[in-house]
């Protein structure tokens, strides 16, 4: 393992804790990966945060192998034909938070009921319909869920979030859960005011290029 590797896989291993940290995870069902060379890295199936070091870190080709004795999350495939599919993506983080699980739960698409859903790329979130987790199934729906957008949610499971870097993708997640849990304290509320797809699609033109706050065109 070179310099450049290893680095690679403490972002992983300092992704995967920072899910933890903020919230947006609990015990061993969330996973990350990220774009490195000809593969991906990721991380590892069952391990707790705390135990992971960049040596667990599996390092998956993207026709599915890895090396005897090392286990990839049960989420992989959808990892890598993310990844196979958007050269633009260079990160995924798949969690179970709160907010973002509990729509999901229901089915539910977030609409534009904050101006910082231009930042996942358009004026909604959609949910994927549901498929057991770890199925071809599966990362079909994440895959259509995903078209000209960098989140979405998995039906009676958790969301996703895809960014050019592991930092943007962690960033995603964390104000996906965000607007989740206003969207849902809103209506208890009352109706939440959907804006336009007019004015979502101007201000994504006004994200591109500023900042971490920058949309990945999909």
């Amino acid at each position: 393992m070179d310099r450049d590797e290893r680095i690679a896989r403490e972002s992983v291993v300092t992704a995967a804790r920072d899910l933890d940290a903020q919230g947006l995870n609990r015990g061993t069902s969330g996973n990350v990966s990220v774009r490195f060379r000809d593969r991906i890295l990721i991380t590892p199936s069952g391990l707790p945060t705390a135990r992971m070091g960049p040596d667990d870190i599996v390092p998956l080709a993207f026709d599915g192998t890895h090396p005897a004795g090392l286990k990839p999350s049960s989420e992989w495939r959808f990892h890598r034909d993310i990844l196979a599919a958007r050269p633009e993506i260079g990160a995924v983080v798949h969690a179970h938070p709160i907010h973002c699980t509990a729509f999901a739960l229901c089915g539910r698409e977030i609409p534009a009921v904050h101006y910082m859903i231009a930042a996942f790329g358009g004026p909604n979130v959609r949910c994927a319909p549901y498929a057991p987790y770890g199925t071809a199934e599966l990362s079909e729906l994440a895959l259509a869920a995903l078209k000209d957008r960098n989140v979405c949610l998995l039906a009676n499971h958790g969301m996703i979030a895809a960014g050019a870097t592991i930092e943007k993708a962690l960033w995603l997640a964390v104000e996906l859960e965000t607007l989740c849990w206003q969207y849902a304290v809103a209506l208890q509320v009352g109706a939440p005011n959907i804006l336009s797809d007019h004015e979502i699609n101007s201000t994504v033109e006004r994200f591109r290029g500023y900042g971490l706050n920058a949309v990945d065109k999909g």
